[in-house]
């Protein structure tokens, strides 16, 4: 293993314990080694320093030299080098210190300067250690944000001659030490064409393609590249066709989520690398228990990227162990996590109970786009959870500036699509009107009709905006975003305006012209309404044919004038007689059967979703005589005679009809 020796009576100048290397700097000058280090580590950070920055060797623990006009080093006392018995006890040092009290103290360490100046204290340095050193300066650094090293930390001595013998010597590193060292250096952004990295990727290259490297330092490798090169590298495919022969069992589970992430960054050749994929797949079931929080989100992640949805398994497995890790994953990894669970369909009680349960905790406190990922993720699977509803009512009411406009249509579409008024309804839409008054021209257009029209169905109606809706301007930016007007925000517009005819007679401003409007609202894609249940209607369509006597005295999927599709309609003439559905004179009443199956309520649940609540509404006001048959009551019945007797019910509780069986 190479060892770095930190000289205290020079400048601290590491350099690798090496056969030759060592004995050259003990007897090289000051001046020769500062010359050096000026030449060599000046260009590696260009694009952070403008100019190229000095090496100064006096600093507080060195007191023998100092820096005269950035050139030369003069000695103040005392011999340049220690004496050659200095070096044999340095020797007696390497074999005694242990690597891993070093690491236990880096990882304890806060600050760039705490490691430098750490390391500076130590008379030997093992190769391992300092990498690790770097590696640790880069998960310091980074914490801030994506940024360049700050100026006092590149023209840091210890640092620079740590870089220095990282390119000088790049042969004699360990593995480890090699991947670890480039990985820090590259997240650090070093100039790719730099001669520091450069050696290190060459030496890297040259024991690939000798297949000296072990799995762990494969992955490392991998993913270094790939944040330098970019997917598109040659050598990664090296990489993976030897991961490929590696056994999946000598993976660690960090490895395995490492494999995903190079997977992950090849999307384009998924098909290629897919019977490597189910292996994966397939193993990974084994590890999930081992995962850390954040292996877990980065692993579904990849699923997602990978569009894996037949690792089913895999996704129902991380979904039972991610309720338990909830309140230890970061608001980053959460809302990676709900992304992926989105996309895979998934979700069960379990984890809407702990989401519940950490919403509720940490309302107060928690990132504006978890909010709104959690409220998407109750959107999408349509859970109607009155705790996470509840809490985020309360959030937008105390901490509304802290969501940007695209966060408040997600966060607040819910309500109206699951149909649901939390307790502080009147102080949360007044401070959504607030927000909406303030900024308005802020929300992108799609965002605020969606907004919009998700208060409409719960019957806050948007009264102080419909006429900036249906204002020409805004449907010209409503439609700049695509060269075309979609259909659904034509059904949305639609809706809106039928909403202002039949819910606010005391709106007087302008109306929405027939070329944005929609004739029905049930198309197979982007809905408004939710499809019969034919399993349901089947039932419903013979126990009717019993009940009135012929098929001829029901009409079914009846498009009305006001674009809701009736799925039964049933027509009265002013005596209560059923009229055949064909005769469109002397109608008195309407009848509009509901037939509701479980798509049209909220999951697991007997609550009607908004927008099957706002068509009954408004068929109600358009004079129909509304009976809605939920698929709870009508799949209770067993006979042909329960149907009968149910829909008599239903239809007639004011008269008696006669049904006799055959």
């Amino acid at each position: 293993m190479a060892l770095i020796i930190l000289r205290k009576n020079l400048y601290r100048l590491s350099d690798f314990r090496m056969h030759g290397t060592l004995a050259t700097l003990k007897n090289q000058p000051p001046t020769h080694v500062h010359k050096v280090v000026k030449d060599h580590l000046c260009p590696w950070f260009c694009s952070w320093q403008p100019e190229p920055f000095k090496v100064r060797f006096h600093h507080a623990r060195c007191k023998n030299f100092h820096l005269e006009n950035g050139n030369d080093l003069h000695s103040l006392s005392g011999p340049v080098f220690s004496q050659v018995s200095d070096w044999d006890r340095l020797d007696q040092n390497i074999k005694n210190e242990d690597s891993q009290r070093f690491y236990k103290r880096l990882s304890n360490l806060t600050s760039s300067e705490e490691v430098l100046s750490f390391i500076s204290t130590m008379k030997t340095l093992p190769d391992t250690v300092a990498a690790g050193a770097l590696q640790r300066i880069c998960e310091v650094e980074k914490k801030d944000g994506d940024q360049g090293l700050p100026k006092e930390i590149l023209e840091n001595s210890i640092f620079q001659a740590l870089c220095f013998q990282f390119e000088q010597e790049p042969s004699e590193l360990s593995n480890s030490s090699l991947v670890t060292a480039l990985q820090a250096l590259i997240l650090l952004h070093v100039d790719p064409q730099s001669s520091l990295l450069l050696n290190l990727v060459a030496e890297c290259q040259n024991r690939l393609k000798k297949g000296g490297l072990e799995v762990h330092n494969l992955c490392i490798l991998g993913e270094s590249l790939i944040r330098l090169y970019g997917p598109g590298c040659v050598t990664l495919e090296l990489i993976i066709s030897q991961l490929q022969g590696e056994k999946l069992e000598t993976f660690t589970p960090e490895d395995i989520v490492a494999l995903y992430r190079i997977l992950q960054a090849c999307v384009e050749k998924v098909d290629e690398h897919q019977p490597f994929l189910n292996k994966i797949n397939n193993f990974s079931l084994a590890i999930v228990s081992n995962l850390s929080p954040k292996l877990m989100s980065q692993m579904l992640t990849a699923l997602m990227v990978l569009d894996q949805s037949q690792a089913l398994p895999l996704i129902i497995k991380l979904g039972k162990y991610v309720v338990r890790h909830i309140p230890h994953f970061t608001h980053k990894e959460l809302g990676r996590v709900l992304e992926a669970f989105i996309y895979f369909g998934h979700h069960d009680r379990f984890l809407t109970k702990a989401l519940e349960q950490h919403v509720a905790a940490l309302h107060l406190t928690l990132d504006p786009e978890v909010v709104s990922r959690i409220m998407e993720y109750c959107s999408r699977k349509l859970i109607l959870s009155k705790p996470i509803l509840n809490a985020v009512a309360e959030t937008f009411v105390c901490q509304s500036e802290k969501f940007s406009p695209s966060q408040i249509s997600t966060l607040m579409e819910p309500f109206g699509k699951l149909n649901y008024l939390p307790p502080n309804a009147s102080a949360l839409f007044r401070k959504l009107e607030s927000m909406l008054f303030t900024h308005f021209n802020y929300f992108p257009p799609k965002a605020l009709l969606k907004l919009l029209h998700s208060c409409s169905l719960i019957e806050c109606h948007p009264v102080n905006f419909m006429a900036k809706i249906f204002h020409p301007f805004f449907l010209q930016r409503l439609q700049d975003e695509e060269s075309h007007l979609d259909r659904l925000s034509r059904a949305q517009l639609t809706q809106l305006f039928l909403t202002s005819i039949l819910e606010c007679p005391f709106y007087k401003g302008p109306k929405l012209l027939p070329k944005y409007q929609v004739k029905s609202f049930l198309t197979p894609c982007c809905s408004m309404e939710t499809p019969m249940d034919f399993h349901l209607y089947s039932s419903v369509k013979i126990g009717l044919t019993d009940l009135l006597g012929a098929r001829l005295y029901f009409a079914s999927k009846v498009l009305t004038p006001y674009c809701y599709t009736i799925d039964v309609e049933i027509k009265l003439d002013e005596e209560g007689f059923v009229l055949p559905f064909t005769v469109n004179e002397d109608v008195h009443k309407r009848i509009a059967l509901c037939i509701d199956g479980p798509q049209r309520f909220c999951s697991n649940s007997k609550h009607l979703l908004g927008k099957e609540a706002v068509k009954q509404r408004h068929l109600r006001l358009l004079g129909y005589q509304v009976v809605q048959m939920p698929y709870h009551e009508i799949e209770m019945l067993t006979t042909r005679l329960e149907v009968v007797e149910y829909l008599q019910r239903k239809l007639f509780s004011q008269n008696t009809v006669h049904w006799q069986e055959g």
